[in-house]
């Protein structure tokens, strides 16, 4: 009788105690999104040689994807910052630090340009916060600089020249000649165009490099002419392609020539900005295009009324990793960097963007490519009517077996 007197006080004790307990931890284990709400810092070229193909595009991007989403994560606001980092990594990595430090970013996204990538995706690795490179494709960003706070959305550089690199050699064009870009991407978009030149029985004659924002190729053309290649390839991009293939017109460099012009990456911006008629027949590797299916013209649609241009594979890349980023954040109920990337490596992403992708181990997004050309201004149905698609490129044969990542984190890892 004693025991059963002792025992039943001691129960009740014991569940008060439960019951206090449950009370103190009840914070930790509900919503970790901190601060006032999710912020997202758009961190891209407003002003310089990529502003047409990121810039206020991507800003519009972002906030597309904020109000799809329903404009909140757990209840708390996302709002979206902009900075212009003016292609420069040290006024980037600076912007990065304030935003984290100070304003209480939880993610930045676009980072076109692979050095300012670079240096911002090390900023957020040390502050636990997260990157969205949706603008950049360096092999770097998910190979020897992987960094488990960062994904690499958009495209590569080996997605982004494997469909035109076969293509090409394939019809016997297999003599190259590179003007590259002297910065990070430029330099791998070259070498892994170089390494498919080979892979597919081609050969290269030679290459030469520019700073970024060149506007005189005409001794880069003159030398690329001499060497004898069948395809002179521009491993650049923005301002820089739109002014080489002006220039390279004038040199009878193109469809009409014995030459061929290769533009490695071409967005619809600098077709407009060229004139449809004037680049018909080009072929190009693209990881998005407009025309591409309904639910992408819709969303282009809406896109051009709202920034009065044709969105860019960056643009539509920036939309699909914030919507997949905010998705991630509500699934994980977190904010932190390494927190919500992990759990978009466990998601798979489709979207208008995006069909079966998925976010290899070492931050590498997977999906489609494609490879297009440029129709006769003829067969247009309408302005930004560009394209007509030749193949489809799986995610796999586009981006590589997982093995082959140099992810230090990863490598000779079995991934999915």
């Amino acid at each position: 009788m004693k025991d059963k007197l002792l025992t039943a006080p001691f129960a009740a004790l014991m569940a008060l105690a439960a019951l206090t307990a449950n009370l103190v931890l009840a914070p930790a284990a509900r919503a970790d999104i901190t601060g006032d709400g999710v912020k997202i810092g758009v961190l891209t070229d407003m002003s310089g040689p990529f502003a047409d193909s990121t810039g206020k595009g991507s800003v519009e991007a972002a906030r597309m994807a904020v109000e799809d989403f329903g404009g909140k994560v757990r209840g708390k606001p996302v709002t979206v910052v902009v900075a212009d980092h003016q292609n420069k990594p040290d006024i980037a990595a600076a912007a990065a630090r304030r935003w984290f430090d100070e304003d209480g970013v939880d993610v930045v996204t676009d980072l076109v340009g692979s050095s300012v990538a670079l240096a911002v995706n090390e900023v957020a690795r040390r502050a636990n916060k997260a990157t969205l490179v949706t603008s950049s494709g360096s092999p770097a960003l998910v190979g020897a600089s992987c960094s488990p706070n960062s994904v690499l959305w958009t495209f590569n550089t080996r997605a982004q020249a494997g469909a035109l690199t076969k293509a090409l050699v394939d019809q016997g064009a297999k003599k190259w000649f590179f003007i590259t870009v002297d910065y990070a991407f430029g330099h791998a978009l070259e070498a892994d165009t170089t390494a498919l030149v080979q892979k597919f029985g081609g050969q290269v004659m030679g290459r030469v490099r520019h700073p970024l924002n060149t506007t005189d190729f005409s001794a880069l053309l003159l030398r690329a002419q001499a060497s004898g290649a069948d395809v002179i390839a521009l491993a650049n991009t923005g301002a820089d392609t739109v002014n080489a293939t002006k220039q390279a017109q004038e040199f009878g460099i193109g469809r009409q020539g014995k030459q061929r012009l290769a533009t490695l990456i071409l967005h619809s911006n600098e077709i407009h900005s060229l004139g449809q008629e004037n680049v018909e027949g080009l072929l190009k590797g693209s990881a998005f295009e407009w025309s591409l299916g309904k639910e992408r013209t819709d969303w282009s649609r809406r896109f051009y009324k709202r920034v009065g241009l044709m969105p860019s594979q960056n643009h539509a890349g920036t939309y699909s990793a914030v919507l997949s980023y905010l998705k991630a954040a509500e699934a994980a109920n977190a904010d932190t960097g390494t927190a919500v990337i992990d759990q978009m490596k466990r998601m798979p992403v489709n979207d208008m963007f995006a069909r079966d992708g998925h976010v290899r181990a070492d931050g590498l997004h997977v999906h489609e490519m494609y490879l297009v050309r440029i129709k006769p201004k003829a067969q247009a149905k309408e302005e930004w009517d560009y394209y007509d698609l030749l193949a489809t490129i799986p995610g796999i044969e586009a981006y590589g077996a997982p093995e082959t990542s140099e992810c230090p984190a990863v490598a000779g890892q079995k991934r999915s």
